[in-house]
């Protein structure tokens, strides 16, 4: 299970690497109804990723594969793509970098945030972990990793609950800040958003461009062998 791990460890820091979300939460907890929604918005996150996950890896188990003979075709074909997939998503993050001194685009919902209330909160926690692409990408590779690891049933749930609770801690941890030092860590949670609003376009193309060469790099590796 170590070993699985292991091979999960870096697509749920991939989904963790999440800037729009974090700027989300962390707008949140800036509302009135901080208390509420934030924590609301963490729930549903971890929600949207738990059923995308648990979903996928029922998926996966349904296929008959011998751990001794590789990774099979269809999943060295489903990494192929995905790799793909991401290297094009980070073409496009490329050429949406704003120029210098140019004020970083946002989603238009970002500017309703305040008015959010825990139902919206928790909806878009959902939305944005486990219906969003790239995150949804992931998991699927976390699913497929899983599914195809020698492991017991438990030791597959414990392997994605693990998934689950690293690729939330971006969430959790502005969220945990917050509940702790209360009004006094807006300040560093202010900072955290004006870096991430800036940097938004450069870190997902790193980080698109890093998982999409991996990923292809797995599916050859996977097809050749």
């Amino acid at each position: 299970m170590g070993n699985t791990i292991g091979e999960i460890l870096p697509l749920a820091i991939g989904v963790a690497i999440s800037p729009v979300p974090i700027i989300a939460v962390i707008l949140m907890l800036f509302a009135e109804r901080a208390r509420s929604t934030a924590p609301a918005f963490l729930g549903g996150w971890v929600l949207g990723l738990a059923v995308a996950g648990g979903i996928i890896l029922a998926i996966a188990d349904q296929v008959d594969y011998d751990p001794d003979s590789g990774p099979t075709l269809a999943a060295s074909i489903v990494r192929l793509l995905l790799g793909l997939l991401f290297l094009a998503f980070s073409s496009r993050q490329l050429q949406r970098r704003p120029e210098p001194g140019q004020e970083p685009e946002m989603p238009r919902w970002m500017s309703a945030i305040d008015a959010f209330g825990p139902g919206r909160a928790l909806g878009l926690g959902v939305l944005l972990s486990g219906v969003n692409p790239k995150n949804l990408a992931l998991t699927l590779g976390a699913a497929l990793t899983i599914a195809q690891a020698p492991l017991s049933g438990t030791e597959a749930a414990i392997s994605l609950v693990v998934f689950i609770i690293i690729a939330s801690l971006s969430i959790g941890i502005p969220v945990l800040i917050y509940l702790v030092m209360g009004e006094r860590a807006k300040r560093v949670l202010d900072s955290w958003k004006d870096w991430l609003i800036a940097n938004n376009a450069t870190v997902m193309f790193v980080l698109l461009l890093v998982f999409g060469m991996v990923l292809v790099g797995r599916g050859i590796s996977g097809l050749t062998e």
